[in-house]
């Protein structure tokens, strides 16, 4: 909303930070127990550690900026985002436009030598670090530490005799081959590969698709954290030796099993300071993307056991509430950020773009909106899918309503500003100038990932500069949108959409602001606040 005096900024900052709980998902059921995801949102492949009394955690973030996002938990159950560990992804010139399924794979945090390090993946350049004194940065610019195509999924251990290893696996999609694990030897630095490959695990025989995984250390033997069987379907793997480079044992730690929790795997093992053992891992739910979950983890024979072990057979199955981590005292209930008021000059840390950004296209202001100018397109661009200044967010949960209250201000006709669904399968209710006045219209295309085509509904011209949008979404991620003059009498437009996940990632929702021709001075549309409600 538009702020006119110092008094009425105050106020209103005071009542839109005060928000600061989703009123859509929350994990902590305020009386010791959790229920099950601790996120219910798409932060696929989470690694976690622990530093202190701290919690913190990162995800894939494909090709989408700010990349690699960077949580906070006190107490494993209550995260919070607090920032990003890349603003625009490299090579910069390649990540100018839309790379479905390129960019960071599964990441891994660890702290050292009072510096955190990040490695991620690049299937298609190379395995990347970025450092930082400070979790929130800055960070330093990645550095390649090694190039190639299908290197993906790496993660270093700092074993006690001063040497530094890295494990990662391959990508058959640029490899040529898969479902092996090899280990590396870095340099002091961790900043280079020194040493050759050495392979450590086949899984062709009992673990396709192995991939993602983890090393640690614990009581003389190496262990790597790894899953198998595919993101969906899959299991919990873990491998174990008393030599770096083998010969390494394997044991499944945990499925699905009578859970509903389908391919339960790829995560983290992180303990508490009174000596608990949690693995956070994520559960592919198709359109609403790979939400994070929190098991319980104990040793049994120098083995883990993750989720609850009913037969007693050493492998465990998730569990969907449970008590809460001990970690010495209570702490308040915190979600990831979905609503946001826009009544400070920074962008809420949950938007993100589908490509490196430009300037222009948002700019947070202090007056309490979020002003975005019109974006000149390649003809290149045929379909939304492809659109890179999609300023979007995750789905906070299964079920949920956004609203967004905005103030269409267009110079030139054609310019078009939409409220979306993203993914394979799109629509989104758009706004346009045309010659005789402003236009509601809604766009629906589905398999866009295969060419699909575009279908338009027309709606009727629209009175006011000031409109509401609104997308419902419920259960199987069926979305219905809907327009209002007034902010009361809501009118829907167009059929459902079933959304679908884009290339590995959930489906997104979020704006553009779009024109046809080239121009010194393109229109303006200020965004009032968007609303994640039941």
């Amino acid at each position: 909303m538009k702020l006119i005096a110092v008094v009425g900024f105050v106020l209103t900052g005071i009542c839109a930070s005060a928000q600061t709980v989703s009123n859509v998902w929350v994990s902590d059921q305020k009386n010791g127990t959790y229920k099950n995801p601790v996120i219910d949102a798409d932060y696929s492949d989470p690694d976690a550690i622990r530093v202190g009394d701290d919690f913190y955690m990162v995800s894939s973030s494909f090709t989408h900026i700010p990349g690699l996002p960077i949580l906070h938990s006190k107490d494993l159950v209550n995260w919070k985002l607090i920032g990003h560990a890349l603003k625009r992804q490299p090579p910069f010139d390649h990540f100018s436009t839309v790379q479905h399924g390129g960019g960071v794979w599964a990441p891994a945090i660890r702290y050292y030598n009072n510096e955190f390090y990040i490695y991620y993946p690049d299937p298609d350049f190379g395995i990347y670090v970025t450092k930082a004194k400070n979790i929130t940065g800055p960070w330093t610019e990645p550095v390649l530490i090694e190039t190639g195509k299908g290197l993906i999924d790496p993660c270093p251990l700092w074993d006690t005799d001063g040497k530094v290893y890295l494990v990662h696996a391959y990508a058959g999609s640029r490899a040529g081959f898969k479902s092996i694990i090899v280990v590396k030897e870095l340099n002091k630095e961790g900043t280079k590969v020194i040493g050759d490959p050495v392979l450590v695990f086949d899984g062709h025989a009992t673990d396709p698709t192995l991939e993602g995984p983890k090393f640690y250390k614990r009581n003389g033997y190496y262990y790597i954290f790894a899953p198998a069987g595919g993101v969906a379907t899959g299991w919990q793997l873990v491998m174990r030796s008393k030599n770096v480079y083998g010969p390494y044992e394997r044991k499944v730690v945990m499925d699905q099993g009578s859970s509903p929790v389908n391919g339960p795997h790829q995560g983290a093992w992180v303990n508490t300071q009174t000596g608990e053992d949690w693995f956070l891992h994520f559960q592919d739910k198709d359109a609403y993307g790979r939400v994070v979950h929190l098991q319980p983890m104990t040793w049994k024979n120098d083995w883990p056991v993750i989720g609850i072990d009913k037969d007693g057979d050493g492998k465990g199955e998730p569990v969907m509430v449970y008590k809460k981590p001990n970690v010495g005292k209570a702490y308040p209930v915190a979600t990831v950020a979905d609503s946001d008021e826009f009544n400070t000059p920074k962008l809420g840390l949950q938007w993100q773009w589908q490509a490196n950004p430009q300037q222009g296209w948002a700019f947070p202001t202090a007056e309490g909106v979020l002003r975005l100018f019109s974006a000149l397109l390649p003809d290149s661009i045929k379909l939304a899918w492809d659109y890179p200044n999609l300023l979007a967010q995750k789905f906070p949960t299964e079920e949920f309503t956004a609203t967004t209250k905005i103030s269409f201000q267009p110079k030139h006709e054609k310019e078009r500003f939409g409220l979306m669904i993203h993914g394979a399968s799109y629509a989104y209710i758009s706004i346009e100038k045309r010659a005789d006045g402003n236009y509601i219209s809604f766009v629906k295309c589905v398999d866009a990932d295969r060419k699909g085509k575009e279908t338009v509904q027309d709606g009727e011209k629209l009175k006011s500069k000031d409109i509401y949008l609104r997308v419902q979404v419920r259960q199987k991620a069926v979305c219905t949108f809907s327009y209002s003059e007034d902010g009361t009498n809501f009118k829907t437009i167009g059929e459902s959409l079933t959304a679908k996940p884009g290339r590995w990632v959930g489906a997104k929702i979020g704006f553009f602001f779009n024109r046809s021709n080239k121009t010194n001075d393109a229109g303006v549309v200020d965004i009032d606040w968007f609303r994640i409600e039941k």
